[in-house]
């Protein structure tokens, strides 16, 4: 059986390229530790092909599930993957499909995976808010609400 994966600290790395490239025959991928910066991944590319393809499926069969009127079936399924969405409001639920088949589509659509990952984030914290009675009067409290986007700031204040 392949280990899902394995770590190596990159001075390692750097030192035995060639005994790490051999790791990926027994691992999907290796994390390399790095003192001073994020970690980075090390993975064949074939892998990374393939994981790509699964991205793209899911993010198809998702479209497909809300375009077909199968809302009803995705939203319940939703709670399962995201047990957060219980407490957004069901309007919020509906933006966070909608939103979520248009990201999905689109980050599959350039190998990046990580306006999905912002995305989710974004909504989760939203539910962080709601759960929260007291932190969601606080942030509701104002009368006008949302105040929307805030602008640059004049070039003489940069």
């Amino acid at each position: 059986m392949v280990a899902v994966h394995d770590e190596v600290p990159f001075s390692e790395f750097l030192h035995r390229p060639g005994a790490a490239a051999e790791r990926l025959n027994v691992v999907r991928a290796l994390r390399l530790r790095r003192r001073d910066a994020d970690d980075l991944a090390l993975i064949r590319a074939d892998q990374m092909e393939r994981e790509a393809v699964v991205v793209d499926f899911t993010a198809r069969l998702l479209a497909g599930l809300v375009r077909t009127g199968s809302l009803d079936v995705v939203r319940r399924v939703l709670v399962d993957a995201l047990p957060w969405v219980t407490f957004l409001p069901e309007t919020d639920v509906d933006q966070l499909l909608s939103e979520l088949v248009a990201v999905t589509q689109g980050a599959a659509s350039l190998d990046n995976l990580t306006p999905i990952a912002v995305l989710l984030a974004q909504w989760r914290h939203t539910a962080e808010v709601y759960s929260d009675p007291t932190l969601l009067e606080i942030l509701s409290r104002e009368p006008e609400g949302d105040f929307g986007a805030v602008p640059p700031p004049a070039d003489e204040e940069r």
